[in-house]
């Protein structure tokens, strides 16, 4: 595909997440086909902020609940770039506004205790989690109402938004993961309930499929990365003032308002 398509895509991205104003897909309006084409627009505004002055601090595995699959209309998983100003911790005020159309997600996220440079056994990618934390994730879409391929989403950097951590990390060989069950209140109700085998399985699975993905592209997960491994359950919308609580079975509570 022609790089100026590529770079026209990407800077429509950028300048819809700017202004928090959606655009129709870019896979039509540009013709952006390929995976590896929805990459490299993704890759152009990672750099982009960068350059910016934003770091870098984890990674994120996308669409791996079939029921958010089958929202979305896609069938893979696929992974995104997260940076430092995404990041709040548990009863933070988080800043919605300025997201364009927020959903909520209810995930396990792992934190990463060794660089997974090399090939890895599936032992060695276990020895190198050092905690699962509960997390609130609050994607977006640059993309007018969703409706998005997994073309479209990819090339949005996965529809990140922001994300939100518990504060009570645990270590893998205490929890039953696949088992686990996920509850999110929205103000007082409940509004999405799933459980650990409905990310790919077991979300695990899911934070091994990421790490082999990203030894594959040259960018292995490193020390202190966060992995966002997946949704336990179906998302939902949310909007300033909105009260979030998160619980997942074993790992605890995270909580923030919409702000």
């Amino acid at each position: 595909m022609a790089n100026s398509s590529i770079q026209q895509a990407a800077d429509a991205l950028h300048e819809a997440r700017s202004t928090r104003i959606p655009v129709s897909r870019i896979s039509e309006t540009f013709g952006v086909e390929s995976l590896h084409d929805a990459y490299r627009v993704a890759a152009i505004n990672t750099n982009r902020a960068i350059d910016a002055g934003r770091r870098i601090c984890g990674k994120k595995v996308g669409l791996t609940s079939v029921a958010v699959q089958r929202q979305l209309g896609v069938d893979q998983p696929d992974f995104g770039v997260l940076f430092t100003d995404m990041e709040f911790v548990s009863d933070a005020d988080i800043p919605v506004s300025r997201l364009i159309q927020p959903k909520a997600e209810g995930e396990v996220a792992f934190v990463i205790g060794r660089d997974l440079t090399e090939e890895l056994s599936w032992g060695e990618f276990l020895l190198g989690i050092e905690y699962a934390l509960p997390a609130i994730e609050i994607v977006d879409s640059a993309i007018e109402n969703w409706s998005i391929t997994l073309v479209d989403t990819v090339a949005d950097n996965a529809s990140c938004g922001l994300y939100v951590l518990g504060t009570d990390p645990k270590r893998i060989s205490d929890l039953d993961l696949a088992t686990c069950q996920m509850r999110f209140l929205k103000t007082d109700e409940l509004v999405s309930e799933g459980h650990g085998a409905a990310c790919l399985g077991h979300p695990l699975l899911a934070a091994w499929w990421l790490a082999q993905t990203m030894q594959q592209v040259g960018d292995p997960l490193r020390a202190g990365d966060v992995v966002l491994s997946g949704a336990l359950g179906p998302m939902f919308p949310v909007r300033e003032g909105d009260a979030l609580q998160l619980e997942v079975a074993g790992l605890g509570k995270v909580s923030c308002i919409a702000a």
